[in-house]
């Protein structure tokens, strides 16, 4: 299931880290796309629970980043359609679950114990514990004033799915 969620996870996870870049050289970029990666993972994997719900967001698409593009004032690439056609796999809710929990470390931590009840649990340190290092060089996304236009979209849901 976590091969079928890939695109959308990377394609989520790289608008994050464009719309809400790192502060820094190499490693903050290193360190706020591994917090993105992780956030996005877990938003994704709640969204979509089971090999159904996986299929039928393949069939129907991910939406797009348009909206979040237009909330956020970010543009695209500027090479045009073939270079931005990533930009296709974009989740919509999963990008504002993402940041909801980037921003939350209460959320973070329900929401990652409602993923893992019953299974094996993922290392998710550098969203459940960052370090100085983390929250430095992923100020932008952390930040709860900054994300909340992209926060706010889906929220509810995500707080009603781990009361």
């Amino acid at each position: 299931m976590y091969a079928d969620l890939s695109p959308v996870i990377a394609a989520t996870a790289q608008w994050l880290t464009r719309a809400y870049p790192a502060s820094g050289g190499a490693l903050a970029l290193a360190l706020t796309d591994a917090q993105a990666r992780q956030a996005v993972t877990v938003a994704a994997r709640l969204r979509y629970p089971t090999p159904m719900d996986v299929g039928l967001m393949g069939v129907a698409g991910p939406g797009g980043s348009a909206r979040l593009d237009w909330i956020t004032g970010v543009d695209g690439d500027g090479d045009g359609a073939a270079a931005d056609a990533w930009r296709t796999w974009v989740d919509e809710v999963v990008a504002s679950w993402a940041v909801s929990l980037l921003a939350d470390p209460e959320l973070v931590a329900r929401a990652v114990r409602a993923l893992t009840e019953g299974g094996t649990p993922v290392d998710y340190r550098r969203l459940l514990n960052p370090d100085d290092g983390d929250r430095r060089a992923a100020a932008l996304l952390r930040h709860p004033d900054l994300v909340a236009p992209v926060a706010v979209l889906h929220r509810a849901e995500l707080l009603a799915l781990v009361a």
